[in-house]
């Protein structure tokens, strides 16, 4: 039970006389009246009256509450305020990393040339370095894609075009008719907004490396800079390839971009693993080729060895023929050269040796008339055929 308020209390009379020939005796009983109150009643009474009471309509809205009210607010919105704004200061700094990453490498690619700061910032990007920044970039990509799936965003922006053109334009129609003045005249700028030549600059600087940065990248993957690239966009293109039959070109982007940033992740968290079973299957196809390869090799061996073996008996073979060949048939000038061989030793004073001829064997040469008459050629018998009858 509190404490009864006491029953007399002595307050100041309102007699303007009274007060001017008693001013500072009345002053001093107020003084001690107040502090007769507060010491009547307890602590907790006056914990409870200042929380409980609201206060009087004449009194200012904007005066300090008491501190278990401060407390008691604090302590309903402290732990989400506090987790919000932690996770916003992580996601500012994450985002302030990803743009200090855009720096150029000191790589170059294998003609010598200098890379453009992208890679730098997109390395940083999909190797998940940022992880709030990845994540959001990850997010607004698939909302982008679903966005342009399922919402006429051209058609939508016709719309805020056309109404905003139509709210101003008859703005100032109206303005003009009722006022003499425009509306929309009114909150026109004094100078339009132009694009300083320096940020043009930047921009067209940025946009241009971001465009080298997609060309140097097709070119080093086209012509296999890096083997393990080239495959795997040679598998990311085939897959494309079946899938695009099946799966509309949003399916398809939002395929492709979850494995490009999910894949990554994925390794990350389970690097360990995958590179153990990564070495197991280079190991394992290491040690097939070094077998076909073996295999390979010993085949070829004989098959070599047979063909020489085969070539050796054939080779020998036509030699054999070609010499019986020459044996049995000899070229004309070696028949020309025996006979002329032969006829000269026949001749008298030949010191040849073998059968000895006289003149008396040859006919002798006719001197004369060499060419023959036609009875010589066709004979000396006549045949004469009897004269038909008249």
């Amino acid at each position: 039970m509190s404490d009864p308020i006491p029953a007399q209390i002595s307050l100041p009379t309102s007699d303007p006389s009274y007060a001017s020939e008693n001013g500072q005796s009345q002053m001093a009983t107020t003084k001690g009246s107040i502090s007769d109150i507060s010491q009547s009643f307890s602590p907790m009474q006056m914990t409870n009256f200042s929380a409980d009471t609201q206060p009087p309509s004449g009194m200012t809205q904007n005066a300090p509450l008491p501190q278990n009210i401060k407390d008691t607010v604090s302590k309903a919105r402290g732990p989400l305020a506090e987790g919000a704004k932690a996770q916003y200061s992580a996601a500012q700094d994450d985002f302030k990393g990803l743009a200090n990453a855009r720096q150029t490498p000191t790589t170059k690619t294998a003609t010598g040339q200098q890379l453009t700061h992208y890679h730098s910032m997109f390395y940083s990007l999909l190797s998940w370095e940022n992880p709030r920044a990845t994540a959001i970039a990850f997010l607004a990509n698939v909302l982008f894609i679903f966005a342009a799936r399922y919402l006429n965003v051209i058609r939508y922006l016709f719309k805020i075009l056309y109404f905003t053109l139509g709210v101003t334009g008859s703005a100032e129609l109206a303005g003009k008719v009722l006022f003499s003045k425009g509306f929309t005249s009114q909150v026109r700028p004094k100078k339009y907004f132009v694009i300083p030549k320096d940020t043009l600059e930047l921009v067209l600087d940025d946009v241009q490396e971001l465009i080298n940065f997609f060309v140097i990248e097709f070119q080093r993957v086209l012509f296999a800079e890096n083997v393990g690239h080239t495959l795997t966009a040679f598998a990311a293109s085939f897959s494309s390839y079946l899938l695009i039959k099946f799966v509309p070109l949003w399916g398809l982007s939002l395929i492709g971009t979850c494995i490009l940033y999910l894949a990554p992740l994925i390794y990350i968290n389970n690097k360990e693993l995958i590179d153990m079973q990564v070495a197991n299957a280079s190991d394992v196809v290491s040690k097939q080729a070094n077998q076909i390869k073996d295999i390979a090799g010993h085949h070829t061996s004989q098959a070599t060895g047979t063909v020489k073996t085969y070539a050796t008996e054939y080779t020998s073979k036509a030699q054999q023929y070609i010499g019986n060949a020459r044996g049995r048939a000899g070229s004309p000038l070696d028949k020309a050269g025996s006979s002329t061989t032969s006829s000269s030793s026949n001749f008298p004073g030949s010191t040849t040796t073998g059968a000895s001829y006289n003149t008396s064997d040859f006919p002798e040469a006719p001197k004369s008339n060499l060419s023959p008459t036609v009875n010589e050629l066709s004979g000396s018998t006549q045949v004469h055929e009897p004269l038909i009858a008249n």
